[in-house]
C-alpha cells in the first residue's frame, strides 16, 4: 500500500544511440522489457516501464537514440525522443563518456533547457573508463554545456550506482498518486512487446543492411486457455533482404521464430504458437501511410 508521502512521476531517458538507455531501463525494473542489441537505433518507439515500491512509482520513458535522420522513420524516432520531454517531471540525459561530445548532445541539451525540466546528467559505461581524470574532465564538459541539477556515473550493465540514481530521481519527484497497478511493469500492450521481441531476434541474427529495414506487423493475436496464437509479418524493403531473413531452406526464419517464441513464452507465461511471414514493401521507411500502419505514426503526430 502507498505511504502518505507517496511520490510519483515521469522520467524521460534521453540520449544518443547506443548509450545504454534500454539496458538501464531493464536493470531498474529487473526485467527485460526493452529489447537490447549492439546495433545502433534498436529502440524506435517510446517504451514506458513502471518502477513501483511502497513509497514511489516512477514511469521511465525509454526513447529512441537521437541521431542524424536520413529517413521519415528516423525523423519519427527523433520526434519520439524529444516529445518524451514534454510530459516529464525529470529529464535523464544518459551519455557514454567513451564517445566525444558533439552537436547531437548540444541539440538535446537545448531541448531540455527550453522546457525547463529538472535534468540529471548520467554517465553510463564508466566501467570502460579506467582513467579517473578523463572521467572528471568529460563530465565537466557536459556540465558546463547544460543546466543539470545533479550528475553521477553508473554502469547499467554491471548494476553500479543504480540505487543511487533511483534515490536522486525520487528526491526530485513531487508527491502524487499511483498511476498504474503496483504489479504492472509496462504501459504498452502485449502485442507491441511481442513485435519488439521478434524484431530483436532479427537484429541479433542478421547483418549489414537488413536490421534497419525491418518492421513487424502483428496480424493475429488470439488468446485461448493457456495458449496464444500469433501470426506476424516481417516487412523489409528489398527482395534480397527477404531472402536473407528466410535463409537457405528456411533456416534463418526458423531460428528467429524459435528464439522469439522462447522470450514471448517467458513474457506471457503461456504456450505460444508463432507463425512468421515475410513481405517486401519498397522504401517503407519514407512512406508516412506505412509508418502509420506499422505503428510509428499516430493521428496526433
Amino acid at each position: 500500500m502507498p505511504t502518505k508521502e507517496f511520490k510519483s512521476g515521469f522520467v524521460s531517458i534521453i540520449g544518443r544511440p547506443n548509450v545504454g538507455k534500454s539496458t538501464l531501463l531493464n536493470q531498474i525494473l529487473k526485467e527485460k522489457v526493452a529489447i537490447v542489441t549492439p546495433k545502433a537505433q534498436t529502440t524506435r518507439n517510446q517504451i514506458q516501464g513502471i518502477y513501483t515500491t511502497d513509497n514511489e512509482q516512477i514511469v521511465f520513458i525509454d526513447t529512441p537514440g537521437f541521431h542524424k535522420a536520413s529517413t521519415e522513420l528516423g525523423n519519427f524516432m527523433n520526434d519520439a525522443a524529444l516529445s518524451s520531454l514534454k510530459g516529464a517531471d525529470v529529464a535523464l540525459l544518459l551519455v557514454d563518456l567513451t564517445k566525444p561530445f558533439d552537436e547531437l548532445d548540444s541539440e538535446l541539451l537545448k531541448a531540455i533547457d527550453k522546457l525547463k525540466i529538472p535534468a540529471l546528467l548520467v554517465a553510463n559505461k564508466v566501467d570502460l573508463i579506467h582513467d579517473q581524470e578523463t572521467l572528471v574532465k568529460k563530465m565537466e564538459q557536459y556540465r558546463s554545456a547544460g543546466n543539470f541539477i545533479n550528475g553521477l556515473s553508473i554502469s547499467a550493465t554491471h548494476n553500479f550506482n543504480i540505487d543511487k540514481l533511483l534515490e536522486t530521481i525520487v528526491a526530485l519527484l513531487p508527491n502524487g498518486p499511483m498511476y498504474y497497478p503496483e504489479d504492472q511493469l509496462l504501459v504498452q500492450p502485449e502485442r507491441f512487446i511481442v513485435a519488439e521481441i521478434i524484431r530483436e531476434k532479427i537484429l541479433l541474427h542478421t547483418e549489414q543492411e537488413v536490421p534497419h529495414s525491418v518492421a513487424i506487423l502483428i496480424e493475429r493475436f488470439k488468446e485461448a486457455s493457456n495458449k496464444v496464437e500469433i501470426f506476424a509479418t516481417i516487412v523489409v524493403e528489398r527482395p534480397s533482404q527477404k531472402k536473407i531473413i528466410i535463409g537457405k531452406d528456411g533456416t534463418m526464419i526458423k531460428k528467429i521464430g524459435i528464439d522469439a517464441r522462447k522470450d514471448i513464452q517467458k513474457l506471457l507465461g503461456v504456450t505460444i504458437y508463432l507463425e512468421l511471414f515475410v513481405k517486401v514493401e519498397k522504401d517503407w521507411r519514407n512512406k508516412k501511410y506505412q509508418l502509420k500502419e506499422y505503428g510509428y505514426i499516430n493521428d496526433d503526430m
